[in-house]
Order: structure tokens, then C-alpha cells, then sequence
């Protein structure tokens, strides 16, 4: 039973996932239906990241107060409400307000699943689940490459979203008829606190200066990762002159990789290596290799060895899935929920600050040819896009030698300094 509590939570995590990835596949299509911009397109995929930052920490702030269950349905009512009104939007304001409707509905959504998992599985398979629940999302982003690109081919972008909203409603309804806080008649089952209580929990949350090592890891692993699923695909549309679906074929080689990087990081983290920091700064130096051998071989590989290094990067990308536990494990146990949610609001913060601008840069290196109404970009525009992504995963190489070792155990009471009365 535990598992299928787990599973309706990471459902709606998944299509919330897939919601990050669509706009890159997209893009031309919204492009040439809404005189589009690269601005306006990475905006438009910020939209989805700034309501989901804004309500991240709230949503953990909610789930402590109220329980999973109940919070989980309303932010899958919102998400599918949400894709409905994209795929029905007839001018660009619409197209936002869908958007941002989504991002809302979804910040929820991940939270939620690990609070379920916390409640229904024993504190050693925390780190796993949390692995397991992110390569769930994972797929969600491999969704929305060739499958949402044959998708879009059969049915048009419009067809696809509604579906998408339909299918989001069904699974929210499964929540809440089948889904439980905890397990019934758990004698470890505390009462709610009161919401001022999480509030000062919160702050307690921040005061610590142990949570914002992954907090700044995670922002810059993920506007790497942000920016990777939106621009990839034009990117190979562009340069190397494919087709939506062999793009979108040649651009899933990261999701591919990470459905198996994230569950063995965590995995491997919590059984054979006994460590998180290593393996998280291990990894992101692997990934700010590789970003830089793309970048500097920008438009210069043939496409089988293109679809060789993204593989390598989603292998590499694993890393992120270690900063949720670290972030929960220097903070005290019963603010799990509102540790994880500070840590994630770092991430998105990240893809929602810079996905515009880069979109920015491309457009300041725009030559004036269009392609059916959607802009084509050149090579040296997309150099200086992806660029930018090299930069943040150096970045997050050396912010992974500023975070605490917790060797997957809570180490709260040995970081936590005794006051004069406590040394008394």
C-alpha cells in the first residue's frame, strides 16, 4: 500500500516535470502562432518557474500545516486547469496566465510525494525515495521530447496540452479518493502543527547558514538543466537543419541517462559510498567537463557523437538528486518538509532568473532569417546561450566543496552551536 500512496503523488510530480520540458519542443509552434520572440519564449518557460519558486517554500509551509493529501489536490486542480487554458489560448496573455497556472499548481507536487514518502517509508530509504522520486520526473522531461513532439505531429501543440490538462484532472481526482497522510493508526503519527509554529520554522530553516550550500547548488545546477531542456532542441532544429521529432529523438539522450544516473545516485549514496557531498561534487565536476567540451565544439560534432555527450551529461547529472537530502539532513527533523522546499526554491529561482535572458542573448545574435514565421538563430548564438550554462556548472562544482558532509544520517544537534546556557 505504501507504494501505491507513493505512486499517485509522483504521477502528478511527473506531468508537473513534464510541463518544464514542453516549451523547448514547442517552441517554434508557439513562435509561429504568437509572433514569438527567443525573449518571449524563455519567458514564457520562466513563467512556469517563477510561480513555482514563489510558492515553493508556502507549499512545504502548507503540506507541514495541513497534510499532503489535501494539498496535493488542490495543486493538480490548478496544474490541469492550467494546461487547459494553454492549449485553448488565443493571444500571448492568455498563453502566460495558462502557464503560470501550471507552475503554481506543480510547486506542490514534489514536495508533497517526499512527504509521503517520509510518513510511509522508513527513514533509511529517504535518500532513495527522494532518487526514485526525481528520476520519476524525470521521464516526465523524457515525455515531453519525442513522445510530445509525435504527439504535437498527430494532434498540433493545442491537442496535446488539452489532453495533457484532461489527464492531470483524472490523476488529481485518483488523489484524493485514494491517497493518505499516513498510515492509519500510526502511533509515530504527530498532529499537524499550527501554521505559526511552521512559520518560525521556517526561519529557523533559513537562520541556518548549513542550508544554503545546496540552495546554491541546486540554482545553478538547475538553471544548467532549466536551460538545457528549453534551448536543446531549437538548438538542433537550428544547427544542424532536423526535424521536430529527430531533434526531440536526439535531445532525449539526457532523460535517457539520467532515468538511470538519479536512482543509483541516490542509491549508491545511501548503501555502498555512505556519502553525499563526494558524490555530489564528483559528479558536478563531471558535468562542468562535459558542458565545456559541448560548448566548445558547438556546431562542430556529428550528430551521433552530439547525442554521445548529452548522454554523458545526463550521467553526470545525477548530482542534483543529493542536494534535497543534504538540505534535510543539516536541519532539524520535524522541518523536513520546509528544508526540502528552501533547497528546491533554489533551483527554480535559478531557471526562472535566467531563462529569459538567455532567450535575450539569442535574440541579440538573431541574423533576420526566418524559418515559417519562427526565428532560426546561428550557431554563435547559441554559444553564447550555452555558454552561460557552462559558467553555472562550474559554479556548482566548487559550491559543492561549501556543503556538509552528513554521511545520509541528520546531523542537526553536532552542526548546531550551543548557546551560553547550554555550555552552562
Amino acid at each position: 500500500m505504501r507504494w501505491v500512496m507513493w505512486a499517485i503523488p509522483v504521477f502528478l510530480f511527473l506531468i508537473g516535470f513534464f510541463h518544464r520540458a514542453a516549451p523547448g519542443v514547442i517552441a517554434r509552434d508557439l513562435m509561429q502562432a504568437f509572433q514569438a520572440t527567443g525573449a518571449t519564449i524563455g519567458l514564457l518557460a520562466a513563467t512556469y518557474f517563477y510561480s513555482y519558486a514563489a510558492l515553493m517554500v508556502p507549499a512545504g509551509l502548507l503540506l507541514d500545516a495541513f497534510g499532503a493529501r489535501r494539498v496535493l489536490t488542490a495543486g493538480g486542480a490548478v496544474m490541469g486547469v492550467g494546461a487547459l487554458v494553454m492549449g485553448g489560448a488565443t493571444a500571448t496573455p492568455m498563453l502566460f496566465a495558462g502557464r503560470l497556472l501550471v507552475g503554481a499548481g506543480a510547486s506542490a507536487t514534489f514536495i508533497g510525494t517526499l512527504k509521503i514518502a517520509a510518513a510511509w517509508f522508513p527513514p533509511a530509504r529517504f535518500g532513495f525515495l527522494a532518487a526514485l522520486s526525481a528520476t520519476a520526473g524525470v521521464f516526465g522531461a523524457l515525455v515531453s521530447t519525442l513522445p510530445l513532439a509525435a504527439l504535437v505531429t498527430g494532434v498540433g501543440w493545442r491537442g496535446a496540452f488539452w489532453g495533457v490538462g484532461l489527464v492531470t484532472l483524472a490523476g488529481t481526482a485518483l488523489c484524493l479518493a485514494v491517497v493518505r497522510d499516513r498510515p492509519a493508526g500510526s502511533a509515530a503519527a504527530p498532529p499537524a502543527p499550527a501554521f505559526a509554529t511552521v512559520i518560525a520554522g521556517m526561519a529557523q530553516v533559513l537562520r541556518n547558514p548549513h542550508t544554503w550550500p545546496p540552495f546554491l547548488v541546486f540554482f545553478c545546477l538547475y538553471t544548467v538543466a532549466g536551460n538545457h531542456m528549453l534551448w536543446m532542441v531549437p538548438y538542433l532544429r537550428d544547427v544542424y537543419g532536423l526535424g521536430l521529432t529527430e531533434a526531440a529523438f536526439y535531445a532525449m539522450a539526457t532523460s535517457l541517462a539520467l532515468l538511470v544516473s538519479a536512482p543509483l545516485t541516490g542509491f549508491a549514496s545511501d548503501r555502498f559510498v555512505g556519502r553525499r557531498k563526494a558524490v555530489c561534487a564528483a559528479l558536478s565536476g563531471a558535468q562542468c567537463g562535459l558542458w565545456v567540451v559541448f560548448v566548445g565544439t558547438l556546431g562542430a560534432l556529428p550528430p551521433p557523437l552530439v547525442h554521445a555527450l548529452l548522454f554523458g551529461m545526463g550521467l553526470a547529472g545525477g548530482a542534483f538528486v543529493l542536494v534535497w537530502p543534504i538540505g534535510r539532513e543539516v536541519n532539524p527533523p520535524h522541518l523536513d518538509g520546509v528544508a526540502v522546499a528552501v533547497v528546491n526554491f533554489g533551483g527554480f529561482l535559478g531557471a526562472a532568473l535566467t531563462q529569459g535572458p538567455i532567450g535575450a542573448l539569442l535574440d541579440a545574435r538573431w541574423a533576420g532569417i526566418l524559418v515559417d514565421g519562427a526565428r532560426r538563430y546561428p550557431v554563435e548564438a547559441y554559444r553564447d546561450g550555452f555558454g552561460v550554462c557552462a559558467a553555472f556548472a562550474a559554479a556548482a562544482a566548487l559550491l559543492c566543496l561549501l556543503m556538509r558532509e552528513t554521511h545520509g544520517r541528520n546531523i542537526y544537534d553536532q552542526l548546531r552551536a550551543p548557546t551560553v546556557r547550554e555550555a552552562a
